[in-house]
């Protein structure tokens, strides 16, 4: 029997709650299996990239990556190499001498893994073969005309075969397989089918039917009990997707999923009840100088001004200085990312903000890919008056300067009437002239293939948020992922984070939600709700979310229309803060990110390789939970400071005095703050690498 040192993992109370033996990753190897291994096609990819360090840093040259080759995925990411492993490479040099293309290399990426890439239009020969081997295994057919399903089930069985001769050449050494998702699902149901000696795990990051139910705008999980899945599955013609999910779940020794809401999800629709919940995380970077993280979110929002400027050039008479930058972004589901709910909020809060006569304006950013023309030309034109103007300032700056210069050298104060000429006033005039406008800045920064009919700007049109003098809430709508080599708004997505001021993601469905954590780990404050995954976990973790810039919105156990009240006055609340009870809450918002850390999320991943492990070779592997381990009771505590939260000393107009801004300073200690919040995360889990032979493993959720 293999065994590893002994641990006794121990709950919050201090009570030993488990006891597992440390895994001897040298006696085995790991494999995880996902389409979007150096393939970016949606969440999964940044699951993969970001948890690959922490996973090759414990596991060494026993960890590899499987995925479809795409030859300019292949040219960009990844370096070519030999395999070192006997098994692997052997694996690699049979399939390649019968008749299939697989390339294997480094993933250049934080951690370098290996990754083994197989080509699917090179074997799509077999594919009239493999379409047998699988309704033999589960009696699943797949049409012809699914492409898709056609290229995962090559790409499956592929997989399966990779695996078997690893396995015929491990040497006594044991293998996990992870398999993300049913693009994966089917290397899963072929290599149980086949009694390959692995221990295998499945993890689904959302459900098939899930998705596709909730962007019908069905009242999904208070109906969950009640769907005919079959009936629904079928209706939609994913029934041999669906199958497909469900088989891998069944099959599979361990079942895990990303979030405590989509494991009661996925117990409904795929009629397994998780065994273990793995939260998503990141790789946190934390900067040597404390409040870094501040200076470059002044220095971004600096840069979002700019655009703003251009953008509402002939309406600028709003104080920039006393405007908040907000944003949702993702992809173009209108109604599952929550920007129906969204953008009937903003209609409400911009009432609420013209009500009490607010001086304080409202810029919120819509960035959702959708098809375009091109750029709008009035946006264009806009950014150029910026520019214009900018130039003419700076060369009349320079005139003023020398004349200044040459009065003061000559020991006299110069005539302030007489320093600018007739030219210089001709100039500025002429500007100020050209900035002139008829019509209302765009609510779009580009032409929209489908105006008419598009989601946002129908609702924008019945709501009636069309960037008038009188809003105060003025809304754009990006329709274009960000780069930093766009004309229009020259930055990348991770510094328009950093500038903008909350991060608003009010989805009906979410599996896990990266858009709301990447906004925590930059010290974003941001909404979320407690149908996303993040937001269940958040509310675990942390006692008084809001005080940590975390705003959970009820979608589950409200009407529509109360959630969106509840959203409205998240928001009027945020507007209302002074710009001292911002930067507090950011500090703390920055502060959760050791929560999102994968070196401390990883040990979930850790216990279900263990556990998959005692349940494939349960004569080698020996696990006794008296019950899950669970985080249960670990949560960060209410902020002892006063005001509890910053919205908790409001005044009742979005203004504040500097004498409020004195009195919170001495109300608020940072640092007393910080070092408690530390000492929680740290206990009873250390977040440093433990040394081998004294690692601690970290277990499942309650489910």
């Amino acid at each position: 029997m293999l065994r590893g040192r002994s641990l006794s993992v121990t709950s919050l109370s201090g009570l030993p709650r488990w006891e597992v033996e440390e895994l001897p990753v040298e006696d085995l190897l790991l494999f995880e299996i996902a389409w979007e291994v150096t393939n970016k096609v949606g969440g999964i990819y940044t699951v993969i990239q970001t948890k690959a360090k922490t996973t090759a840093d414990e596991w060494g040259d026993n960890y590899f990556l499987i995925g479809p080759y795409f030859e300019h995925n292949m040219k960009t990411q990844v370096e070519q190499c030999e395999p070192i492993n006997d098994a692997v490479r052997k694996a690699v040099d049979t399939m390649n001498k019968h008749g299939c293309q697989v390339h294997f290399g480094r993933w250049l990426i934080e951690g370098s893994p290996y990754v083994v890439l197989f080509d699917i239009g090179y074997s799509a020969w077999n594919l009239d073969r493999w379409k047998g081997d699988l309704w033999e295994a589960c009696s699943v057919g797949i049409p012809y005309h699914d492409r898709e399903a056609n290229d995962m089930l090559i790409f499956g069985s592929l997989t399966a075969w990779f695996l078997k001769e690893v396995t015929d050449h491990a040497d006594g050494k044991h293998v996990i397989a992870q398999f993300h998702e049913w693009q994966a699902g089917t290397g899963l149901i072929l290599s149980r089918a086949r009694k390959l000696p692995i221990a295998t795990i499945f993890t689904t990051h959302a459900t098939l039917l899930g998705r596709y139910l909730c962007a019908a705008n069905i009242d999904f999980y208070n109906h969950l009990d009640k769907f005919n899945i079959d009936k629904e599955a079928g209706e939609r013609q994913i029934y041999h997707r669906y199958c497909m999910e469900r088989a891998s779940v069944h099959c599979a020794h361990v079942f895990t999923t990303v979030s405590e809401i989509t494991a009661i999800e996925a117990e409904h629709m795929l009629k397994r009840k998780p065994d273990v919940v793995t939260p998503n995380g990141l790789n946190v970077k934390k900067f040597s100088a404390v409040h870094e993280f501040q200076n470059l979110h002044a220095m971004y929002k600096a840069r979002i001004q700019d655009f703003v400027r251009g953008h509402f050039y002939g309406h600028l008479d709003f104080d920039l200085e006393k405007t908040l930058f907000l944003f949702i972004a993702g992809r173009y589901e209108f109604s599952n990312k929550g920007a129906d709910i969204f953008l009937e909020a903003l209609s409400r809060l911009n009432f609420l903000l013209r009500m009490h006569k607010s001086d304080v304006t409202v810029v919120v950013f819509f960035i959702m890919p959708a098809k375009t023309n091109n750029f709008n030309v009035e946006t264009l034109k806009g950014q150029a008056v910026r520019k214009q103007l900018w130039d003419i300032a700076h060369s009349v700056k320079e005139n003023f300067g020398k004349k200044l210069y040459d009065a003061l050298l000559r020991g006299e104060i110069p005539d302030m009437n007489n320093i600018l000429d007739r030219d210089d006033v001709t100039i500025m005039k002429r500007a100020i002239f050209s900035t002139q406008r008829q019509s209302l800045p765009p609510v779009t920064t580009h032409n929209m293939i489908d105006d008419s009919t598009d989601p946002i700007l129908s609702t924008i049109r019945r709501i009636g948020l069309f960037n008038s003098r009188t809003d105060r809430v003025k809304v754009i709508l990006h329709p274009e992922f960000l780069s930093s080599t766009s004309p229009l708004l020259p930055m990348d997505y991770e510094e328009f984070v950093r500038g903008c001021h909350l991060g608003v993601f009010p989805s009906y469905y979410e599996p896990w939600g990266y858009t709301p954590a990447e906004c925590t780990v930059m010290g974003i404050p941001s909404v979320t709700t407690n149908l996303s995954g993040f937001g269940c976990f958040m509310q675990e973790h942390v006692a008084d979310p809001t005080a940590y810039g975390i705003y959970i919105v009820d979608r589950r156990f409200r009407s529509p229309d109360d959630s969106c009240n509840q959203l409205t006055q998240f928001l009027y609340g945020f507007c209302k803060q002074s710009r001292r009870q911002r930067i507090i809450q950011r500090n703390r918002t920055e502060r959760l990110s050791d929560l999102l850390d994968w070196r401390y999320l990883g040990r979930y991943y850790q216990h279900a390789r263990y556990l998959t492990l005692s349940r494939a070779f349960p004569d080698k592997f020996h696990m006794e939970p008296t019950s899950p381990p669970t985080t249960e009771g670990f949560k960060y505590p209410r902020p002892s400071s006063v005001p509890p939260s910053p919205s908790g000393s409001q005044v009742s107009s979005p203004q504040s005095s500097d004498v409020e801004d004195e009195a919170e300073d001495e109300r608020y200690n940072e640092e007393e703050e910080a070092e408690r919040d530390r000492l929680n995360i740290k206990s009873p889990f250390s977040l440093g690498r433990v040394p081998r032979g004294k690692k601690k493993l970290h277990g499942e959720y309650k489910n």
